[in-house]
């Protein structure tokens, strides 16, 4: 490139640049160095009990000094190094397991109810079934309701079951036995 053209070049960029930025984040508090934004301000506030009170006002007041003072004995806990605690990771790390086996249990879940359909002639032979063993002395139309409940349920436990019994299949899972008597 040569020089005459490099200040078009350099013009060319700075126009570039000066696109549409976004907007400055709205901070709503500074707690020693860390900041809270009003949009995270008022998601935190909307999923508090906070956010049930009648006096808005006095509330916000109250979400925002509880917030303020979450922050400091977190920041506190940071300075001593409490955060880099071998207990206080495996608490986290269980805490994640936890969590992230109970999105995708309920993943599956919904998945497999989405797409179940609990045959009529299942839930007829339940229910007679049930007036056999005599568990019931209600109407087939009034029993109905629930036996398809029960009928679901059990179809998306038994399809849960595939589930994991084919996520296994297709694992390679190592058990070192002799450990696991060791330990008895």
């Amino acid at each position: 490139m040569t020089v005459k053209y490099l200040p078009a070049f350099i013009l060319c960029l700075a126009l570039m640049g000066c696109g549409k930025a976004e907007p400055p984040k709205q901070v709503v508090v500074v707690i020693n160095d860390y900041e809270v934004s009003q949009e995270e301000f008022e998601q935190g506030f909307a999923q508090s009990p906070y956010a049930v009170r009648e006096d808005r006002g006095k509330a916000r007041g109250e979400y925002l000094d509880n917030l303020i003072n979450q922050k400091l004995i977190l920041q506190d806990a940071q300075k001593k190094n409490m955060d880099k605690d071998r207990e206080f990771l495996k608490s986290i790390e269980r805490f994640w397991e936890q969590s992230l086996l109970t999105i995708a249990v309920g993943t599956k879940t919904r998945e497999i109810s989405g797409s179940l359909q609990v045959p009529p002639d299942q839930i007829q032979k339940l229910y007679q079934q049930m007036v056999k063993e005599g568990l019931t002395t209600k109407s087939f139309e009034e029993m109905y309701p629930q036996i398809k409940w029960q009928a679901a349920k059990q179809f998306e436990a038994q399809a849960l079951a595939l589930w994991m019994d084919g996520l296994r299949r297709e694992a390679k899972v190592k058990i070192n036995d002799s450990l696991l008597k060791a330990a008895k």
